[in-house]
């Protein structure tokens, strides 16, 4: 069983992603700001029986002060780290010349920061065992742009930037670091769309649908399987072709 930290897993492509990996018969050590109805749902009765299993740990990614001691107590709580998903994000949107600068600073802080110290952190718990993975969730805003998202497009671009630049650094010592890349998904994320703009977006994608939350849970489970072992500092779009 190996141990992978989800943030952001108590809804939408985290929770998704969770019940994957879980499935698979590792156990997922869930970061989120607080519990739900689903992922309890999701300890109560993990999915695949092959011994998967769910470890809430509450914590507010914005406290980015508390992150190095975070990752220390999911250590001595849990053992040997092997995988990072960065999936916690929000998604503030609106014009740019009337967002709060506290509401920017914010979602720079939770998309941005908080990555990359989490990231930081267990990359130092891995490089003791000479192997392990990250990946970041992106978006394919970051480089098709999406009127009211510049700041949420800009933190996800940033996210590429990191996945390539820290997959060099720590290639030599085993670890592989990728990002996944989702189009419009139906999330709580996406919530505010109507169903208008849905089926426009269907209609530009090459495959005429949306990807859908299992898509991206599937193609990030790829890439920290042992099948993706020479695959490392790559964004793979999961977006049913709408930027084909």
């Amino acid at each position: 069983m190996r141990n992978y930290i989800v943030t952001g897993a108590s809804r939408g492509l985290g929770l998704g992603i969770a019940r994957e990996l879980i499935s698979g018969g590792d156990r997922v050590i869930a970061i989120a700001r607080s519990s739900n109805e689903q992922i309890e749902a999701l300890q109560r009765e993990p999915p695949g029986g092959k011994g998967g299993e769910l470890q809430l740990r509450p914590y507010d990614l914005s406290d980015t002060n508390g992150i190095a001691d975070l990752v220390m107590r999911l250590r001595a709580d849990f053992g040997p780290i092997y995988g990072l998903i960065n999936n916690a994000g929000i998604g503030t949107s609106g014009i740019l010349a009337t967002m709060p600068d506290a509401r920017i600073e914010q979602l720079l802080r939770i998309n941005v920061l908080a990555p990359i110290l989490l990231s930081k952190y267990v990359v130092r718990s891995l490089m003791s065992s000479g192997e392990g993975r990250i990946v970041n969730i992106s978006s394919i805003v970051s480089s098709t742009g999406y009127s009211g998202l510049s700041a949420y497009a800009a933190s996800k671009a940033a996210l590429i930037g990191f996945t390539r630049s820290l997959a060099r650094e720590v290639g030599p010592l085993g670890i592989t670091v990728n990002a996944v890349a989702p189009g419009f998904i139906d999330t709580q994320m996406t919530g505010s769309m109507d169903e208008k703009d849905r089926q426009k977006i269907a209609r530009r994608s090459a495959l005429r649908r949306q990807a859908e939350v299992i898509d991206v849970a599937r193609a990030v489970s790829y890439l920290l399987s042992d099948a993706a072992r020479n695959i490392t500092g790559t964004v793979l779009t999961v977006d049913a072709g709408a930027t084909a």
